[in-house]
């Protein structure tokens, strides 16, 4: 048995997966960085045109800035730690570290899920109701979901870190290169029951209630495209087959991430832990500006417009 005052002194924690990758602590330590600062890089470049070019303000490119926002959220909260930790050869975390990260990780996550939702119904609207669409779906209304979204999603995940906080820790041990909840309650003492009831409900409505509105409007934006003009048809499936693309490489990654751990997930090697968690972040925080800023035609454009004038008065300063 655990003796309950050496329970309480468990401030610090073991990221086994860093152990796991120290052979090549370098290598990782510098793709870790690259790949950070080339998905902050390409969302800022994002969100400052969206916000700089009068013709990009339209719900569709605000959805897109709230995406990749999150997403700058979601890879530094993980990226320049790992980094970090792999270079100096750090394994352990204290707990309100583990905490903090755990909250912004998992913020990120579900937030991604439903802003992807709210894409999904927004395009929906554009194809299905063209004519009253700037009624159904103004700047303002795509401004407000995000801010509600954020702020319910933030909310629900300071509870679950709060009934995290209440556990009694056992061991020190967490089978990952960095902080979630669900690895810090496999570590508790006693009962986890309200926190497993909590955190099960609140995956299965995010996940199952987001995934069936979003097929549901999917279809129904495929079957309007049946009916319309070739042109109309053809540039609404363009888009639509953008939001797939990251939609379903976001959910494939996340779903092995979520339910890791709920089923079956401790018979995972800690090296399955860390290729799942990782690459399933990473797999989506680095995709999304990329392949937003490449099939977006219109922010396509102005970005290399804006990277040209960029170049342009960089050269020119250099010349005087």
């Amino acid at each position: 048995m655990v003796n309950v005052s050496l329970v309480y002194s468990i401030q610090d924690f073991v990221l086994l997966g860093l152990k796991e990758m120290e052979q090549l602590r370098y290598l990782y330590s510098v793709v870790a960085l690259l790949i950070y600062f080339c998905s902050i890089f390409l969302s800022t470049l994002i969100v400052h045109v969206v916000w700089t070019e009068q013709s990009l303000h339209e719900p569709m490119y605000i959805f897109i800035c709230g995406l990749v926002g999150n997403g700058m959220v979601g890879s530094s909260a993980l990226l320049p730690k790992l980094a970090i930790d792999l270079f100096s050869g750090w394994t352990t975390i204290s707990l309100s570290v583990c905490l903090t990260q755990a909250f912004f990780i998992q913020s990120y996550a579900v937030i991604e899920m439903v802003t992807f939702t709210i894409m999904a119904y927004d395009r929906f609207l554009a194809v299905g109701f063209p004519l009253r669409y700037h009624s159904l779906m103004t700047n303002r209304m795509a401004l407000q979901s995000l801010a509600i979204i954020w702020s319910v999603i933030l909310l629900s995940e300071v509870v679950v870190v709060l009934l995290v906080v209440r556990l009694t820790i056992c061991g020190n041990g967490i089978n990952n290169v960095y902080c979630e909840t669900t690895s810090l309650t496999r570590l508790a003492c006693g009962s986890t029951v309200i926190n497993d009831i909590f955190g099960t409900s609140w995956t299965l409505l995010i996940y199952v209630g987001s995934l069936m509105i979003v097929i549901y409007c999917y279809i129904r934006t495929f079957l309007v495209c049946l009916k319309i003009s070739m042109e109309a048809s053809q540039k609404a499936i363009h888009t639509l087959v953008t939001h797939i693309i990251t939609f379903s490489t976001f959910i494939a990654a996340s779903l092995f991430v979520v339910f890791k751990y709920r089923i079956n997930g401790g018979t995972l090697s800690t090296v399955t832990h860390v290729i799942i968690s990782v690459g399933g972040l990473l797999v989506s925080v680095t995709i999304n500006p990329l392949i937003y800023g490449i099939r977006t035609e219109a922010l396509r454009m102005k970005m290399i417009h804006t990277l040209g004038q960029v170049i342009h008065q960089e050269t020119l300063g250099k010349s005087k």
